[in-house]
């Protein structure tokens, strides 16, 4: 901040006049590990002599998990001089010196680093600010199957080949499910106890099968019949709008037919081309968004699939039996299909789920 003022004063006053006034209000990491420890101060007292040790042990592996996370995030530190931030980390101190679980360390970082990101949204800092709260009083078996529930129903793979999306997806679900996943209702009575989830007994959870085939429905849907009527106006569509005939591939889950390579008929829009340049005799690649005439065409092409039931539900059954190949998939599959209950997520739950899916995979995108 500068100021640039001139004063004025009677015969008899003492006039002082600051050309340059620059005042530093950032926060580096030591200036945060400060407020960190005036926070702490207030903890300290209500500790006997004998909890004291223990609780200052665990609240420093909570600051040594979260100032790194903090300190990688371009502005987070400015945090640290928000008042309200600083009520939610005194919060998550009392968290932490409660836990004995260590990663709830990790868990409450990747909260706070949410708070940061996501803090303008009053609805998502009610969810954040109240999941910190409950960080030492969810099981961990609850912990993972909510963090697997919100999994299932928030990643899904961009890949429009078939099996690079269940590679990805077997991959992901290999990192999640890190311990033998609950057993029973008990887990999921534990989560509505603490606010994380809403149960249903009246309603019924999609079978894997039925929840895949309609989230990655362009994996499923039956394509374009070969060397078919619909083939050849699918291919003129592509050429006259200057799109490359390679958009269709062969669908490898029956090879009479082809596919457009996308996961849904909603990812049409998202798809780019890749055209070639060449810089001082160096060829390379630079993705184009495609104009709006492309898309509507590539929506035309989509809308030329056979529509048979029949063949369609012999691509889910292939589809599902290249599921079932992957491990950590057919866990899932298994697990998910003897969920008797309906439940739905709270905001608590999906934040909480999130942030300990973000921990288990630092890759994943943030929360919406």
């Amino acid at each position: 901040m500068i100021s640039k003022q001139s004063q004025k004063g009677g015969d008899s006053s003492t006039n002082i006049q600051a050309e340059q006034l620059v005042v530093n209000m950032g926060i580096d990491e030591k200036r945060a590990r400060e407020i960190y420890q005036e926070m702490n101060l207030q903890l300290k007292r209500e500790y006997s002599q004998e909890a004291l040790d223990i609780a200052n042990a665990r609240v420093a592996e909570f600051e040594n998990s979260l100032l790194p996370k903090m300190n990688s995030v371009e502005g987070a530190m400015e945090a640290f001089a928000d008042p309200s931030f600083q009520l939610l980390l005194v919060d998550a101190q009392k968290a932490a010196a409660a836990t004995e679980r260590p990663a709830d360390y990790e868990l409450l970082s990747e909260l706070l680093v949410h708070r940061f990101k996501k803090g303008d949204d009053r609805t998502i800092r009610a969810g954040i600010n109240r999941a910190v709260e409950i960080v030492d009083e969810i099981s961990d078996e609850a912990l993972l199957g909510l963090t697997v529930a919100h999994s299932v129903t928030s990643f899904f793979p961009v890949s429009g080949d078939i099996n690079s999306g269940l590679d990805i997806l077997d991959g992901l679900f290999g990192k999640i499910l890190y311990n033998e996943l609950p057993n029973g209702n008990s887990w999921l009575d534990h989560l509505d106890v603490l606010n994380a989830m809403r149960l249903n007994s009246f309603g019924s959870m999609k079978k894997m099968e039925q929840y895949y085939s309609e989230a990655l429905s362009g994996y499923v849907d039956v394509g374009i019949k070969k060397n078919s009527d619909s083939h050849i106006q699918a291919l003129e569509i592509l050429r006259s709008n200057d799109l490359p005939e390679i958009l269709l591939i062969e669908h490898s889950l029956n090879d009479e037919f082809v596919r457009l390579q996308v996961t849904d008929k909603t990812q049409i829009k998202e798809l780019k081309l890749n055209k070639q340049f060449v810089n001082n005799g160096v060829i390379f690649e630079v993705p184009i968004a495609l104009s709006p005439v492309q898309i509507e065409a590539i929506i035309n092409v989509y809308d030329l699939y056979l529509n048979d039931s029949q063949i369609k539900q012999q691509n889910i059954n292939s589809f599902m039996d290249e599921w079932e190949k992957r491990e950590n998939l057919r866990i899932l599959r298994s697990w998910w299909d003897s969920i008797n209950t309906s439940f739905q997520l709270t905001s608590v739950g999906k934040v909480l789920a999130h942030s300990n899916a973000q921990r288990c995979d630092n890759r994943l995108p943030s929360l919406n």
